[in-house]
């Protein structure tokens, strides 16, 4: 069969910090190719619709997938599905991907019969069977599968992640791929799943909290293939195993692989594995960007981060002392008053690194989604993703996104604009040689993105397509509606007993 995979066009934070190559897309591809299957691939961040439309006339695929990875892509894509129907009506259309797995039928709903089937869950293990099914006229029995009037057996996990390797060269465009000074960067997996269990987080939920890792000699001979000199670690929380992060160190240090890299982690975790960190630091690691959520004790907890406020400074100080480029996440609730935000961008004022703010957000397959006392103001797709309120405000609306701004903007005054030029002249300098400018022109982006009255105009557009309603709050939560893959215990993190015993004493529970 002829394959055409899409990924959907760029979210709002997106626009402006960073364009990331898509990854599990990739992986889909490569997955479907390794099956004998003809295969195309085309990403709407760094494309139009227009070449959408010209590659479908040209290409004539006889199945087209969708990537749902973000609930604010939703309407482009059941759009886009809606449009593709019309003109294919033959052809197999279906959507994949981490948020229309929790929202599988909500969304053939929303498709109004344009789209096939939802495949739930890891993407990989199921693409061919799903193919193969197709061709043979019988697509019910594949994992993970749903249809309107049918489901599959349980999604599957991929047997090893050294059996999947991306199909990067599907990918057109590889030089608009970037993440702050990484440009052009690439991204690769080094581990998958999380085994914690933060409240406002769909990974562990989606993955079972399992967390499964990929070779080093793999992973090695990936690294040697990229091209491109900066590089995005994807995992959700990097170097959980330390054994596994150092095995990787040997690895690069013996290929003599250079590279710059961009990761994620939790502070603990940074803590506990300070020579992983240290010994990265030394072979290309750039950029740290650390979860911290919250600035106060009754914050880390509402979110179940169980890392107090003195360890996550002391971990901030240890990055410093390595002399990474540190970035933070923040989570803005609505519930915050004018004298929380200044003291917040007060607090971001007086610390050098990177400050994002995002906002508290319930996201079907969250415990928030079930749990929030606080009632959704808004169902619409397009407000989900964390830049916009959807839980009701304490301040009025048009006051709430005010000093939010304000406080993102310090970010912008920081960080961006000729303060940052000023800082990376050299790099810009060096980058614009080479003909890059995806950083050079972000650093302009932010108050044509992050603007108040913009962000309040968009809760006055009719929505053209919403979520479902809350179900009703619940104190405990059954593990068929919370999860996509089935937890499975110990047996499905790939970690040593003394890092499992760590994990656990970083949650608030641990029955799974």
């Amino acid at each position: 069969m002829k394959l055409l995979a899409v990924h959907p066009s760029a979210l709002m934070y997106t626009r402006v910090f960073l364009r990331l190559e898509p990854l599990g897309l990739e992986l889909v591809a490569g997955a479907a190719r390794n099956a004998g299957h003809d295969v195309r691939l085309i990403d709407l961040q760094a494309e139009t619709h227009r070449d959408y439309w010209r590659l479908v006339n040209e290409f004539k695929p006889d199945a087209i997938c969708f990537s749902g990875n973000y609930l604010a892509n939703v309407p482009e894509i059941v759009d886009l599905c809606k449009e593709t129907r019309e003109k294919l009506p033959g052809a197999l259309i279906f959507v994949g991907g981490h948020s229309v797995s929790f929202i599988a039928q909500d969304i053939l709903e929303l498709g109004g019969g344009a789209i096939d089937c939802i495949l739930r869950g890891e993407g990989e293990p199921g693409i061919g069977p799903l193919l193969a099914g197709w061709e043979k006229g019988d697509i019910s029995t594949v994992p993970g599968i749903v249809g309107k009037n049918f489901e599959g057996p349980p999604p599957a996990f991929v047997k090893s992640l050294d059996d999947v390797r991306p199909a990067r060269d599907l990918l057109r465009h590889r030089n608009k791929y970037f993440i702050g000074t990484l440009d052009p960067a690439a991204s690769i997996e080094f581990a998958r799943g999380c085994p914690w269990d933060c409240t406002f987080c769909s990974a562990w939920t989606f993955y079972g909290r399992s967390y499964r890792t990929a070779s080093p000699l793999v992973i090695a001979d990936e690294l040697e293939s990229l091209k491109e000199p900066g590089v995005f670690i994807v995992d959700d929380v990097a170097f959980v195993h330390a054994e596994h992060g150092m095995a990787i160190a040997r690895e690069i240090r013996r290929r003599g692989i250079r590279k710059e890299y961009y990761l994620e982690t939790r502070a603990d975790v940074l803590l506990r594995n300070k020579e992983v960190f240290k010994e990265w630091s030394e072979i290309g690691l750039s950029y740290i960007f650390i979860g911290l959520e919250a600035v106060d004790e009754e914050g880390l907890k509402r979110f179940r981060k169980r890392v107090s406020l003195d360890r996550n400074f002391e971990a901030l100080e240890y990055a410093r002392s390595l002399g990474l480029i540190v970035a933070i996440n923040l989570i803005a609730d609505p519930s915050w008053t004018k004298e929380r935000f200044e003291a917040v961008r007060q607090w971001c004022l007086e610390i050098p690194d990177i400050v994002n703010i995002s906002v508290t957000t319930p996201y079907p397959g969250t415990e928030i989604w079930h749990k929030e006392a606080r009632r959704l103001t808004t169902r619409d797709y397009r407000l989900f993703d964390i830049q916009h309120a959807v839980l009701p405000t304490t301040l009025s609306l048009p006051e709430f996104y005010e000093e939010l701004v304000k406080t993102q903007q310090v970010l912008n005054t920081k960080h961006m604009g000729w303060a940052a030029l000023r800082d990376t002249a050299g790099i810009a300098a060096r980058l614009l040689a080479q003909g890059q400018t995806n950083f050079v022109k972000m650093l302009w982006k932010f108050n044509s993105v992050f603007n108040p009255k913009l962000q309040l105009a968009d809760h006055m557009r009719r929505p053209r397509y919403e979520m479902p309603l809350q179900p009703d709050v619940v104190e405990k939560i059954d593990a068929k509606t919370l999860y996509v893959h089935n937890p499975k215990g110990r047996k499905s993190r790939s970690i040593d007993d003394a890092t499992e015993q760590f994990v656990d004493e970083t949650r608030m529970s641990a029955d799974v």
